[in-house]
């Protein structure tokens, strides 16, 4: 496998952990944009271990990380999230998602500039859709939680290209699709993108096509309580 242009200096081309225990791929983007879903999908195509930030938070606090932003604040929250963070990432995963706010810290994009970083984006109608519009995800609660999801948005998304190696573009576009961009970007894979569409037999083979749809996710088939950044 060759490198990817514009990866770190240092990261292998080699599927899997490196010496140091860096991920091959540290998967970022706002909430709905699929992280833990594609990540998965991912890791599962590269034969790779894979690991969810925000899996590691709840299994350590004991509950869900809406009840820690509703008892405990943001600002608690995130200073866990930069811990847990910088921790995992020299765990030694194949694949690794990061919660969707993470990348607010300073600290930690400047982490990231040592990794392979695979930016996925969504727009607010997919994003919303996918989301369902949770209480799970206290950020996006309010009277109007498609304008806070807009906003949300446009905040984060300098941060996001700004730590991207490759930015793929979720919306409208199966899981399958998805993952066939980012292992074409990442050279393990040809560059043919597999058909999507609603009625497919394989629920990864389905883009978001529904206001109540929400993207599929391997194993669970249900969005996670966790997911709240």
């Amino acid at each position: 496998m060759s490198a990817v242009p514009g990866s770190p200096q240092g990261v292998s081309a080699v599927p899997g952990p490196d010496a140091d225990g860096r991920p091959f791929v540290v998967v970022v983007g706002p909430p709905g944009s699929g992280k833990s879903t594609i990540g998965k999908l991912l890791a599962r195509r590269l034969e790779l271990g894979f690991a969810d930030t925000d899996a590691v938070i709840v299994e350590r606090i004991g509950r869900p990380i809406a009840d820690m932003f509703t008892t405990d604040g943001e600002d608690v929250f995130r200073v866990l999230e930069r811990e847990v963070v910088a921790e995992q990432l020299r765990a030694g995963h194949g694949v690794l998602a990061l919660g969707g706010g993470s990348v607010l810290a300073d600290a930690t994009r400047e982490l990231l500039r040592e990794h392979r970083v695979v930016a996925l984006d969504v727009n607010v109608a997919d994003g919303m859709r996918r989301t369902g519009m949770s209480t799970a995800r206290p950020l996006l609660a309010g009277v109007n939680p498609r304008a806070t999801f807009r906003m949300l948005l446009d905040a984060r998304a300098a941060l996001y290209r700004e730590v991207a190696t490759v930015q793929v573009d979720t919306s409208r576009r199966s899981p399958n699709q998805v993952v066939a961009s980012v292992l074409a970007a990442l050279g393990a894979a040809p560059a043919e993108e597999p058909d999507a569409s609603p009625d497919a037999p394989d629920p990864l083979d389905r883009p978001t096509a529904r206001d109540d749809a929400l993207l599929p996710n391997p194993g669970l088939g249900a969005p996670r309580p966790s997911d709240a950044s």
